[in-house]
Order: structure tokens, then sequence, then C-alpha cells
């Protein structure tokens, strides 16, 4: 993986950064984001840490999480480096058409077209498709710097790693990817630590929601076998849950042996829904999200759509049709 030399320059002749991530995020944004701050903070980068929705309670073991903000002021980016992790699309960060000095993606998800009339000179984009998450990226940007990788750091770094391969099961597990998160445990991590707090550490009303969603699942033998579960506000109200619980739900119905696509529709207010797709081996949920203007990888993709959900159903399974 080639880090890009004027990203390389960039962080060497600047001095105040800010980094930022996706709505909702997940372990992949927070992890990259974290171990990247300490990192800059290491050679006395004035850096801070924002992301509008926080850190989610299953999150709540990264070291340093309390870097993140949920605000940060206006006056603080006009001055400062806006480092994008994780994502390409500044509405999604929640700080579309902000000012800022200079604005950085680094991304593993497919390209879209970063616009800011408020900033000083065009984005600087390191996005590379191929690698399974954002904090590969972050990993060999810091190697490249030549920086320490110290234990909070490589905990940052593993995680975000473990969490957007399925730790070391999905098809984007690459040689490379197992090659650095073993120089991550000998910077210090403890796997076995680290999948106890990432998949065994769940409330009892976080398993009682999975289970009503659960109990949601449709089935449908198209062209491909498509696996449906929808969560609605009513299951959260009942459950005492939020949405920050549903983190992975969309991968649960993958593990049917026959199903190929899964897709689990979210309610996030009345009338308005995600939908979050996973899928086996060369079936592209990224070419379905793209009919409703989602996008992301492959295996694993998203969308926001409004309606009925009967209605959001059929043209759903419509679309993966035409796209297969």
């Amino acid at each position: 993986m080639k880090v890009p030399e004027k990203l390389i320059e960039l962080i060497k002749s600047e001095e105040c950064f800010t980094i930022a991530s996706h709505e909702n995020p997940e372990g992949d944004a927070l992890g990259s984001s974290i171990a990247l701050a300490l990192a800059l903070r290491s050679i006395e980068k004035d850096v801070r840490v924002f992301n509008k929705d926080g850190v989610p309670e299953i999150y709540s073991f990264l070291p340093r999480m309390d870097l993140v903000e949920t605000e940060i002021e206006r006056v603080r980016l006009k001055d400062s480096v806006l480092l994008i992790l994780d994502c390409n699309d500044l509405e999604r960060v929640g700080l579309k058409d902000v000012e800022c000095k200079k604005i950085a993606v680094i991304d593993h998800h497919q390209k879209s077209e970063v616009r800011n009339q408020n900033s000083r000179s065009r984005p600087l984009l390191w996005i590379e498709p191929e690698s399974p998450a954002a904090g590969l990226m972050v990993y060999n940007l810091l190697k490249r710097l030549e920086l320490k990788i110290d234990r909070d750091m490589a905990v940052n770094l593993y995680t975000a790693i473990a969490v957007d391969t399925g730790t070391f099961r999905y098809e984007n597990t690459t040689p490379e990817t197992l090659r650095v998160a073993a120089d991550l445990i000998d910077a210090g991590v403890n796997p076995g630590e680290l999948s106890q707090r990432l998949y065994e550490s769940w409330t009892v009303n976080r398993f009682r929601l999975l289970v009503s969603v659960l109990n949601t699942l449709e089935i449908w033998k198209l062209r491909a076998v498509v696996a449906i579960t929808t969560v609605t506000l009513k299951m959260f109200k009942e459950t005492g849950t939020d949405a920050e619980d549903t983190e992975n739900f969309s991968s649960f119905p993958r593990m049917i042996q026959s199903v190929d696509i899964s897709a689990m529709f979210r309610e996030v207010e009345v009338g308005y829904w995600k939908a979050s797709l996973r899928s086996k081996g060369r079936f592209n949920v990224a070419a379905i999200a793209s009919y409703f203007g989602g996008g992301g990888h492959k295996n694993a993709a998203g969308y926001k759509v409004q309606g009925d959900i009967k209605e959001i159903k059929k043209m759903f399974l419509e679309a993966v049709q035409k796209s297969l």
C-alpha cells in the first residue's frame, strides 16, 4: 500500500489538525481516528477528534476514547487541516461546507466527489477501495511517518481492522491484514480480551432486541437468496435500546447457509429508514445501494430511504433483480 507523498508532506508541514469520521461510528471510524490522533500528538501536533454522534457504549473500552468530541468550534476548523477518516462524504461527517485550511481524506470506500466550497484548495484524496479498513491505511501512514505505535494506538488500530474484517473472517482479509495484526499484537494487543469486548459484552436489552429483529426475518428466493430483517422504533422502546445496539445485526442472517444477501432496515424516524446490506462472495451490494444514492463495499453497503416499509422492501428486491 503506497501512502501519497502529498499527505506525508501535509502532515509534516502543518501543525493544527482536526480528525473527523462519519455519523453512527463503528470500530474502524473510531479506532483509526483515535490512533491517528495519538500518533500526531506524539510529534507535538495540535490535534482534536470530532464525531457528531460520539462513542457508542460498546466501544467505551477503546484507549483514549475521551478524545472524541461531539462538538467542534468553527473558528478551530477554519485554521486547521481537516482529516476525514473512513468516509469521503462531508455531509455524513456533519461538516458540510465547513471552512477549513485544507481537507484530506483517508478512506477505503468507493470514491465519491468530495465537495466543499469553503476549502482553500482541492481536497487531498487517499482512497483505497481494496483496503479492508481505514485502520490498515492509518497503520501504513504511521509506518511511513516512522512513528512508534504504542499499546493504546495498537488497540485502536487492531479494533478498526478486526471490526471491518469480521475479525479476519471476511473475504477482504489479506496477507497484509494478518501481518499487521501480528505486529499490533507485538505492540501490546490482547486478541482474546478484545474479542470478548467486541462480541461477548452485550447487555441483556441488546440481546432481547436481537431476538425481536430476528423474528422479523423474511427470506426471498430470487436470482440470489435474500434475507430481510427490520428494526422499528417500537422495538427500541420495548427493549430499552437504541440505534447503536444494532451494530452488526445485519450480518446475522448471512450466517444462514443458503443466504447470499442480507438487508436490515432500521427505522430512524417515522417513515425514514436506513438500509444496511451485507453479502457473500460475488454479490455486490454496493451496486444495489447505488440505486438509492448509497454506496459502500462489494460485500457491505448501505443507503437511506423514506416511505412505507412494504414499498421500500419491494423496491429493494427489484433493485436486487436489476443488479444481478
